[in-house]
């Protein structure tokens, strides 16, 4: 199964970035909600790495809601990526037992092939900005809009 945690909480930043270019740049969880499809409860919980890692503020109550922490421009994809899954790697390294030289190595030869992958991984999130990815965005929708095509 394929984690989608950075992807929802890309677009959840993604969204706040947006809005911080508007009038209101606070978001409720309801609305949210509304926006991706999903429920307030699911977006609470996205919001809790984001917050915890300082790119995203929260205010509960009403009236309350998600803002950026920080201008879009100072926030990395890679720090986005890393809010949302942790240490978690991206593939989980095999283990087997020990029976011959290809199972004796796979574990570690494995585990040294997924650190690289995930460096270069972090390497290309961390040369975009998330202001990079609002350009982005909106770049691919008024190339839509330019076919007579809405992704809408």
């Amino acid at each position: 199964m394929l984690d989608i945690r950075f992807c929802r909480a890309l677009q959840v930043m993604i969204r706040l970035a947006m809005a911080a270019e508007g009038e209101s740049p606070v978001l409720s969880s309801t609305r949210f909600a509304e926006e991706l499809g999903t429920n307030p409860s699911l977006v609470r919980k996205l919001l809790v790495p984001l917050t915890a890692g300082g790119l995203v503020v929260s205010t509960k109550g009403r009236g309350g809601g998600a803002r950026l922490a920080r201008p879009p421009e100072e926030i990395t994809l890679a720090e986005i990526y890393r809010c949302a899954v942790g240490d978690k790697p991206l593939w989980a390294s095999p283990d087997c037992e020990h029976v011959c030289e290809t199972t004796a190595n796979a574990t570690r030869y494995f585990a040294g092939l997924t650190a690289e992958a995930e460096q270069a991984v972090l390497a290309s999130l961390g040369d975009r900005t998330l202001a990079d990815s609002v350009r982005e965005f909106r770049s691919i929708d008024a190339d839509s809009a330019d076919s007579g095509f809405s992704a809408r």
